[in-house]
């Protein structure tokens, strides 16, 4: 199984952007450890991030993964586009948050890209994007 973690505006500072709210891991060793729990679970795991709208639509739109674990950042909460893409890549998907959108500024509590997305995983910091790999891998192999 290939797997496709997508990381949106921001979060390559992740770690030394606000480490109060998103703490001090970095997104490069976010990125090992789950390629390391993909691997333990028989799967690849491909990672990209971009600041750029497009060039995420542009990755999703390749079409080589089984599975998508996407941080939107910012575009979570407005970019119809990315919902678009995330719809026709007909695939499933888990969006993941460090922190919990809900109980932050009231423009942060909404995702536009809940609807496209299979799951959510949100409030439980970078080892969210774990149990993230872990809930898609079990749905596309079925696994309850």
């Amino acid at each position: 199984m290939r797997i496709l973690l997508l990381n949106g505006p921001n979060l390559g500072r992740l770690g030394l952007r606000q480490p109060e709210i998103y703490g001090s891991t970095t997104l490069a060793q976010v990125v090992d450890a789950c390629r390391e729990r993909a691997s333990v679970r028989g799967a690849s795991l491909e990672a990209f991030q971009s600041n750029h709208e497009g060039a995420l639509i542009d990755r999703l739109e390749q079409r080589d993964y089984e599975g998508v674990v996407i941080n939107p950042g910012a575009f979570t909460h407005y970019s119809y586009a990315l919902h678009d893409a995330l719809v026709a890549a007909e695939t499933p998907a888990i969006e993941i948050h460090i922190s919990d959108i809900r109980t932050r500024e009231a423009w942060r509590q909404v995702s536009v890209i809940q609807p496209a997305v299979t799951g959510t995983v949100m409030g439980k910091g970078w080892q969210g994007y774990l149990e993230a790999v872990d809930r898609l891998i079990d749905i596309v192999e079925g696994t309850p």
